[in-house]
C-alpha cells in the first residue's frame, strides 16, 4: 500500500531504491509491473473523472478523504 501512496503523490520519487524494497519483500517484476500499471490505471482515471466533473454512482458514500466535493 505504501508504494501506491508514493505512486500516486511522488511518483518521480520511485527509483531503485524502492523497487529494490518490493523486492526484499517478495515481489518478483512481474508483480512490480502490475502493481505500476493497476495504480497508474486509477490515477489517470481519478483524473479525468476529475477533470469532467464526473459524481459517483448514487450507491456510492462520498468519502472526503478519497474523492473531496468540488
Amino acid at each position: 500500500m505504501d508504494f501506491a501512496v508514493q505512486l500516486t503523490h511522488e511518483p518521480a520519487a520511485i527509483g531503485a531504491e524502492v523497487v529494490e524494497g518490493l523486492r526484499r519483500h517478495g515481489w518478483d517484476d512481474a508483480e512490480i509491473l502490475t502493481a505500476t500499471q493497476v495504480v497508474a490505471f486509477f490515477n489517470q482515471y481519478v483524473r479525468i473523472a476529475e477533470a469532467l466533473g464526473v459524481e459517483p454512482e448514487p450507491e456510492m458514500e462520498r468519502d472526503p478523504t478519497i474523492w473531496p466535493s468540488p
